[in-house]
């Protein structure tokens, strides 16, 4: 391939690099890819074939690649890796060229890198980009922020490779500074109260009801041709029913029942909290993850501290369905805390962002793609300054029609002794959100007694403290 005729460059060829280069070249695009790692270097070239792609360890030869002004992408470990990576690559370029980071950095990180660069006349860009690697060599949900017009100069590119729902390209420019990265933040943390939510249901069926590998695979491959529709749904479907090559059983039940986490969920739950943007279900998804974590402490728990000794005793349809109904509603209840936290975030940080379009791009490529986002984009649609989707008529009906079902399953988890914080708190937040009036009076006469941080009235404007002894 002649040298100079690369569109864009990618620095970082692991999983989420190379097959995001083989997409781009896909689409007919020119691109070139950088890694220190030779091996990752040669794996790429083998790849890709006859694709316009040209791949090297040397960052001379590189820069040397791509058409001026340069579009360079990054797609490294967020934090240390990123900057290190602007330092090598930065001396190389000029005025006018682009950085572009692909990864799951923090959003303040991207701001500050953004303002830095921009003092020495060099864009940045920083996109989250969602869909693994099947979606990041086929077509995953994009979203960017930045300088509109460093964004335009990659549009086209995005817009190629990005999924596509019929004509719908699931990229769009969503805002200034670090809002691409935000949306992705947010859009993770949703991801966390959903697999959260999925997981105690499955908990529910399988020490609950007792139902085998094959009746799970049954019950989640119904439940995603309905309303949940969607690819968590889906893939937990196919879980059950993958069998482990070494051993012979399901693979699911030879996996510790112990969950990791990179940082995004608990970034989300940290700057919500910052926002004052409740988000419950989201916050406890990443405490369990970290209670699940202490695995040796919990077995060690187990054998001293008991808990229920009954069993279900139900009807176990008609109860399953109550589940699904449950789950559903708790999926439109994590859903609607996310975009609220991003409506606050758009106030706040001054993104500007368009709600109706976040759920557009969502709807193809992401992990947390599902049937609902269509009514969400919808609703958005309709009202763009939404307050909640609760006060949307589709989603209120939606849940006030099934709250009793998650009442019967939250009540029945509690009986049985099994852990569902995430059903049970995204019906806190339903309760508490529906609720004119709230016992923060007490906490609030509490704070003014033993700290003198007073308090209002509702009979008087102002601000009043009380001598209380």
């Amino acid at each position: 391939m002649a040298k100079r005729r690369c569109e864009i460059g990618m620095i970082g060829l692991g999983v989420m690099g190379r097959n995001f280069v083989l997409n781009m070249a896909d689409r007919g695009y020119s691109v070139a890819g950088l890694d220190i790692d030779r091996g990752k270097v040669d794996a790429l070239r083998k790849e890709a074939g006859g694709l316009r792609v040209h791949s090297t360890g040397i960052i001379q030869e590189f820069v040397s690649l791509l058409h001026e002004p340069r579009a360079v992408m990054m797609l490294v470990p967020a934090g240390p890796p990123v900057d290190s990576v602007i330092k090598d690559v930065v001396s190389h370029l000029k005025k006018g060229d682009l950085i572009i980071d692909g990864g799951n950095s923090y959003f303040r990180d991207t701001d500050r890198r953004e303002r830095s660069l921009r003092k020495k006349g060099i864009g940045y860009l920083g996109v989250g980009i969602s869909g693994g690697e099947h979606g990041a060599r086929y077509g995953p949900s994009i979203m960017p922020g930045g300088s509109r017009t460093a964004y335009d100069r990659v549009r086209t590119i995005f817009e190629s490779a990005a999924a596509h729902i019929g004509e719908e390209p699931c990229v769009t420019y969503l805002g200034p500074g670090s809002s691409g990265h935000y949306v992705k933040m947010v859009h993770n943390g949703i991801e966390y109260g959903l697999l959260q939510l999925i997981a105690e249901t499955y908990d529910i069926l399988k020490r609950g009801l007792g139902l085998n590998n094959d009746e799970l695979h049954e019950v989640y491959k119904s439940w995603n041709g309905k309303e949940l529709g969607g690819y968590l749904i889906e893939i937990t479907a196919n879980i059950f029913s993958y069998v482990d090559e070494k051993t012979g059983k399901r693979l699911i039940d030879v996996i510790l029942d112990a969950a990791r986490q990179k940082g995004t969920g608990m970034w989300t739950s940290k700057d919500a909290l910052e926002l004052q943007v409740p988000i419950p279900t989201v916050d406890v998804a990443v405490a369990m993850r970290n209670l699940s974590a202490i695995d040796k402490e919990r077995r060690e728990a187990s054998n001293v501290l008991k808990g229920p000794s009954t069993k279900f005793r139900g009807d176990k349809k008609r109860f399953i369905e109550k589940l699904r109904n449950a789950l559903f509603v708790s999926v439109i209840l994590t859903y609607s805390q996310g975009m609220n936290q991003l409506r606050a975030a758009s106030r706040a940080y001054k993104y500007n962002l368009d709600l109706e379009a976040v759920a557009r791009i969502w709807r193809g490529g992401c992990i947390i793609r599902a049937a609902v986002l269509e009514d969400i984009r919808t609703a958005y649609r309709a009202q763009p300054d939404l307050q909640n989707l609760l006060f949307n008529a589709y989603f209120a009906d939606a849940v006030m029609s099934r709250q009793d079902d998650l009442r019967t399953v939250v009540s029945t988890a509690a009986k049985l002794g099994f852990p569902a914080p995430a059903l049970m708190i995204s019906l806190a937040y339903f309760d508490g959100y529906r609720s004119s009036w709230l016992p923060a009076n007490l906490i609030q006469a509490q704070r003014d007694y033993f700290g003198a941080h007073s308090y209002e009235r509702v009979d008087a404007k102002g601000v009043f403290h009380t001598h209380w002894e």
